[in-house]
């Protein structure tokens, strides 16, 4: 992980920039993010639409902390809950079965949700600051490579998102692992 500290300022303000429904760029793990507040049904459709995304396919979300993600995990098994312990924070994302409490935007046609606990400093701060988890995507077009710089979040997305936190990358080689967590099925490497 890189040195750069983060820039609380601009965290806060990414922060407040999302409460309000915006949809910000953001470093994470390994690629640039788009996000916003998954309860904000404009802002997911926003966010889709600027990807070109197709809204079935569902969406991550990102968080600071198991804590943040609760109401995701309630109705749990013990060892369910102890597998995504051991592998947060980290860049392991898991398909967990929706218990009814993710709006139908961030699930797609699917019957799990996609989680992730981040220990990217710069994403971890901005869940913090907004105070719950993130829709998390790759900033990039549907089918078109992802982002690696600032300035390439600039030049494809320009004044379309409203904010673009300047932070470095995490340094993985590619986006996070996708695991189902009832059947441990790798969907993404």
């Amino acid at each position: 992980m890189s040195v750069k500290p983060v820039d609380a300022q601009a965290v806060a303000e990414a922060a407040a920039v999302l409460r309000q429904g915006g949809v910000v760029a953001y470093p994470t793990e390994a690629v640039w993010g788009l996000g916003c507040d998954p309860f904000n049904s404009r802002a997911v459709q926003r966010l889709l639409l600027l990807k070109q995304r197709d809204p079935g396919k569902g969406v991550i979300l990102i968080a600071a902390s198991m804590q943040q993600l609760r109401p995701w995990l309630t109705g749990l098994e013990a060892d369910k809950l102890e597998k995504l312990e051991a592998s947060w924070p980290g860049p392991y994302t898991w398909l967990v079965t929706d218990n009814g409490y993710t709006p139908e935007l961030i699930k797609g046609r699917h019957e799990k949700v996609a989680l992730r606990v981040t220990n990217h400093p710069w994403a971890v701060a901005l869940c913090e600051a907004f105070g719950g988890p993130l829709v998390s995507t790759s900033a990039n077009l549907a089918g078109e490579p992802t982002l690696q710089s600032y300035d390439a979040v600039i030049q494809a997305f320009g004044d379309e998102v409203d904010t673009v936190l300047n932070g470095p990358l995490g340094g993985l080689e590619g986006p996070s692992r996708i695991t189902d967590l009832d059947t441990g099925e790798v969907l993404r490497a």
